[in-house]
């Protein structure tokens, strides 16, 4: 009965080592982006998609929660407080925001595929101010 015992339990154990060895990550998913070959204007493209979906009451304005994204701030804001990553788009807060890879999806009625397209474009040809 002893040994019944120890022999399940090692038969257990080396079973949960040959899952968890089978574990690893081979390769890197990528980013469901759709390529916008235009070229994107911060006050023409992005200022309407933070004025429909993020500076709304409540949320992303004057005196609501951080990055205030409100259209006299919004550029300063995402740019000084690091939520863009001018060298790397795919890894930039507010584009892993917008498309749920970093907490909840902005904005909060869900993602869209094509502010993500416009946005991540934006940042990935320097995130101007024009």
């Amino acid at each position: 009965m002893f040994h019944s015992r120890v022999l399940r339990r090692v038969i257990i154990a080396g079973g949960c080592l040959w899952f968890l060895a089978g574990c690893y990550q081979n390769k890197t998913v990528p980013l469901e982006v759709a390529e916008v070959r235009r070229a994107v204007s911060f006050s023409q493209d992005i200022i309407p998609i933070l004025n429909k979906s993020c500076n709304t009451s409540g949320c992303h304005n004057t005196g609501g929660q951080a990055p205030n994204l409100s259209a006299s701030s919004a550029y300063n804001s995402l740019v000084i407080g690091n939520y863009v990553d001018k060298n790397a788009a795919a890894t930039s807060i507010l584009y892993l925001k917008m498309t749920g890879k970093r907490g909840i999806p902005m904005p909060v009625s869900g993602t869209n595929k094509e502010y993500n397209a416009l946005v991540y474009a934006w940042i990935k040809q320097g995130a101007s101010s024009n």
